[in-house]
């Protein structure tokens, strides 16, 4: 990378610096003229020079020079004015030129600012394009937050610098230098007192100001080190509660904090007192200019014009003087910053560029044999994992591999999948070193899965297809505005050196998952699924979700017919009493009260969970059929019984998961409320209070809770508040819920909910799962698993997958790497996650996928257990860092004494 911000800056903007610097040194002439303007308004007709006479005019405008051998030329012979006439346009005159400057400053700072933008966005593209070019090993070195802060705060200050790396200091220098020679023309003493002045502030101030530079970098450093230890927390979290090195955090991080904080004081005092030096030096001068200046005047060495003149003049002295010192500040500052990020993405070993280039043409299969060379790895540290080892992997092979603690089959699979880099020797396609492939080829044609799972933070589909998205398929028609747009963007993104792929282009490589578009790319999907056991989770998660409407239409128009189906195979099953189903004019004695009193399903959060007790209109509905009261002594109630049984429980005791009515964390809170209420009559509670009690009751089931609150009189009255909810139900509130209809399918609602139009009666502990158990039946019948399932791969796995269980994520990276339909397929202890039947099943699944079809591509599988190894056509072992066996199972377990003991 580049040392040199400056040349890095003028490298790439060159053309752009050279036009707007023209700029610059043209808006200095309307500048210098603004100055001279205040003189001949003061000196002309305000004290009345040249118009001695009553009735006297002088020229004005007029525009005429001398030149050799032509003598005076006469361009604009101008137009006569008097006294006031000429105070009038030489007042519009200065009323004109400052519009100039202030257009000529417009221009200025808005092109250096888009430049100033450009540069920054470009400088970020290849700091992460630096990222992905990293070798793997270096990524053991780094946290992850230290970069992303880097990329994302430390080169912002060089945005907004590099616009004025060569523009402002010429903008300002021309500034104070057209001023500072307007002051020597009209006096030279006074000019040199300003330019003394002036030397001692360029001077002293940037040499007091380095200081705050050595300052500033401490506090950057100290500041990235918290982020990547915040980072570390996040990480992190689920080890420091195990652990309870909560506390050990704290005081790190209250550590941290006070270094922080005593060097940012240190900068905070030895700041201002450069800036009060600063500002004493600049108010001395007008002092100097009163006393010389006004001394000069009254001995009739100056004229009042004059003194007018450099008076206003040097009032534009001192702010670019400033702003130049400022800027001088600034730019050692960037410089520095802009070292520590070389320094930090300046990395030995990087990927070439044309390794990673853009590929759209389908690659060509794999077809010759990996092998590894006289192969060493190590780790960063240079603990061997492996020595010196040579073997080879040929198309169509299934391979087991195992070792001992100490044997490096991990390490083995990450080199073949390229994230191990070799110590010594190499890993060979054919005679072709690994690493020297494009990713087009290895990233295409290998798959790796491990148990150490990436997710990216979006959908399943998202996560499944990732292994698809090489490059963009497909060219998109814009029309209109976006048409617009879109050659704006791609024209910044050249500019700015960024590629201007179309992220709305179709990215999906469908050839390389076996199917020819969209269309038929889910057939493809759901045999991974099925072949990881995956399915029966996203099909579950599709039931506990929402659908859109518009995609999928047959769910919707069939979800009746699937409603009545349940209700019928119930009945035949004899289990019609499971569940209880929603029905107009009844309360539900299985749902909770607030969703008896709703009778729907919420699409706001205006009616949504706490927020119904505190919606005013429905207060009202309340009020009118005298259940405010009821439910807010109700909720009383309920505060009073809960925080008698569960205050004295740890928060992580798991009767916790079970209350419905408030978290571990808000019992503290209702005890304060509850001592607060007790004793005061319910019109004296304010509103807030009142529905905070109330929305407690919303909660309660009386078949799980029992507490003994739910009358008959109360139900009835509740079905009551209901009917009056819904018969005046104000038009801002209409498109907030979604009334339950028997005959009609909840938008708002969960598919399950739709499907059971009720609850499950909480008298059958295993009630959810045969309702489950049946409803997948129905759908296989139906013909809806594959919409259900859809839905489901619409499911958003959260950040890093944490949505998803350890298990899930482990079969979801499976399914990716199945997906791809690979020539050599590597899975490095993929499934630790599960129990050895279940790894065992997917194992016999996954080897049997990938033959669908008439495939033969090669496995190598780093196996947890060496009893699975009797499923391939050939078993590796290493040990200390050797292969110590390589055969058939049958062979190796009657002649090799390490293998056999690994097995036993």
């Amino acid at each position: 990378m580049e040392k040199s911000l400056a040349r890095y800056i003028w490298s790439h903007t060159w053309r752009q610096q050279l036009w707007i610097l023209a700029i610059v040194a043209v808006s200095m002439v309307p500048y210098f003229l603004s100055f001279d303007l205040p003189k001949l308004i003061v000196n002309g007709p305000i004290q009345g020079e040249g118009f001695e006479t009553p009735g006297a005019t002088r020229l004005f405008m007029n525009i005429d020079f001398t030149l050799p051998m032509l003598g005076q030329v006469t361009l604009f012979e101008g137009f006569q004015l008097n006294r006031q006439e000429t105070l009038f346009a030489l007042s519009l005159v200065f009323l004109f030129l400052v519009v100039v400057n202030g257009l000529f400053k417009f221009y200025i700072n808005t092109y250096k600012g888009r430049l100033g933008e450009r540069m920054l966005r470009r400088i970020r593209f290849y700091l992460v394009d630096r990222v992905l070019r990293f070798p793997p090993h270096h990524f053991k070195r780094v946290k992850q937050a230290e970069i992303a802060t880097m990329v994302k705060d430390e080169v912002e200050p060089l945005g907004g610098f590099i616009g004025d790396a060569f523009v402002q200091p010429a903008l300002l220098g021309g500034q104070a230098l057209t001023a500072m020679v307007f002051i020597m023309i009209q006096n030279f003493w006074l000019g040199m007192i300003a330019a003394a002045i002036v030397c001692i502030q360029i001077v002293l101030i940037p040499r007091m100001r380095r200081r705050l530079l050595i300052l500033g970098r401490e506090r950057q450093l100290t500041a990235r080190a918290l982020s990547g230890r915040v980072g570390e927390i996040v990480d992190g979290i689920d080890t420091i509660h195990v652990h309870d090195t909560s506390n050990y955090e704290r005081a790190d991080i209250a550590a941290r904090l006070g270094r922080i904080f005593k060097i940012r004081y240190d900068l905070y005092q030895w700041k201002f007192l450069v800036k009060f030096i600063n500002n004493f030096l600049a108010q001395i001068t007008p002092f100097l200019f009163y006393l010389i200046g006004g001394y000069l005047t009254l001995h009739g060495r100056l004229d009042i014009g004059q003194l007018v003149a450099v008076i206003a003049a040097y009032k534009d002295l001192p702010g670019p003087l400033k702003e130049l010192i400022d800027w001088d500040q600034i730019r050692q500052d960037v410089q520095i910053k802009y070292t520590q990020v070389v320094e930090q993405f300046s990395v030995d070993n990087l990927v070439e560029p044309h390794i990673q280039a853009v590929t759209v043409d389908p690659v060509a299969p794999l077809s010759d044999p990996l092998a590894a060379a006289n192969l060493s790895l190590s780790d960063d540290s240079g603990a061997t994992f492996l020595d010196r080892v040579s073997f080879e992997i040929k198309p169509g092979e299934t391979i087991a591999i195992v070792s001992t603690g100490t044997g490096g089959a991990e390490a083995v699979a990450q080199a073949f999948a390229r994230l191990n880099w070799p110590e010594s020797g190499k890993i060979v396609a054919g005679s072709v070193d690994l690493l020297e492939l494009p990713e087009s080829v290895t990233g295409r044609r290998i798959s790796y899965a491990s148990s150490d799972v990436f997710l990216v933070h979006g959908s399943l589909r998202d996560n499944l297809l990732y292994g698809l998205k090489h490059a963009p398929l497909t060219r998109v028609s814009y029309e209109g505005v976006e048409a617009d747009h879109r050659r704006w963007a791609v024209e910044e993104a050249r500019k700015a050196g960024n590629p201007d792929f179309d992220l709305r282009s179709d990215w999906v490589d469908y050839a390389a998952a076996g199917a020819t578009g969209p269309q038929d790319l889910f057939a493809q999907i759901r045999h991974v699924l099925e072949a990881v056991f995956l399915s029966q989770d996203i099909l579950d998660l599709g039931l506990r979700s929402p659908v859109d409407p518009e995609r999928h239409k047959a769910l919707v128009e069939r979800i009746v017919e699937l409603r009545l189906a349940l209700r019928g195979r119930l009945e035949a099953e004899d289990l019609s009493d499971l569940v209880v189903p929603f029905e107009p004019g009844t309360y539900n004695k299985e749902a909770n009260i607030g969703e008896n009193l709703l009778f729907g399903a919420a699409r706001g959060p205006e009616l949504a969970d706490r927020a119904l007790a505190a919606n005013p209109y429905f207060a009202a509905v309340l009020k009118q059929t005298g259940l405010d009261r009821t439910l807010y002594e109700m909720g009383m109630g309920i505060a009073d019984q809960t925080i008698e049984l569960f205050s004295d429980l740890p928060p992580d005791h798991p009767f916790f998961q079970q209350l419905a009515f408030m978290g571990a964390e808000e019992i503290p809170t209702y005890q304060a409320l509850l001592q607060r209420l007790n004793g005061r009559s319910y019109d004296t509670v304010s509103e807030a209070d009142r529905a905070a009690m109330t929305a407690l009751s919303f909660a309660y089931i009386e078949p799980r809770h029992r507490f003994g609150f739910l009358t008959d009189d109360l139900m009835t009255k509740i079905v009551e508040a209901r009917n009056r909810f819904y018969a005046g139900l104000p038009a801002t509130l209409k498109d907030a819920i979604e009334p339950y209809e028997p005959t009609r399918y909840i938008i708002a609602a969960t598919v399950m909910d739709n499907v059971l139009f009720g609850r499950i009666r909480h008298n059958h502990p295993e009630g959810p799962e045969r309702i489950r158990a049946i409803i997948f039946g129905m759908l296989d019948e139906l013909g809806l698993h594959d919409e259900v399932l859809d839905v489901g791969l619409d499911f958003n796995v959260g950040v890093g997958g944490k949505r998803l269980t350890g298990a899930q994520r482990q079969k979801l990276d499976m399914a990716r790497a199945l997906l791809k339909r690979a020539d050599y397929l590597i899975f490095n202890r993929p499934l630790l996650a599960l129990d050895q039947r279940a790894q065992d099943q997917v194992l016999r699944n996954v080897l049997e996928e990938v033959r669908r079809g008439g495939r033969e591509p090669a496995v190598m599988w780093v196996l947890g257990n060496p009893s699975m190894a009797a499923m391939f056509d050939r078993v590796m072992a290493f040990d200390a860092g050797q292969l110590v066996a390589d055969g058939t199972y049958e062979t190796l377990h009657e002649a090799n004494d390490i293998f056999r003991s690994m097995v036993s």
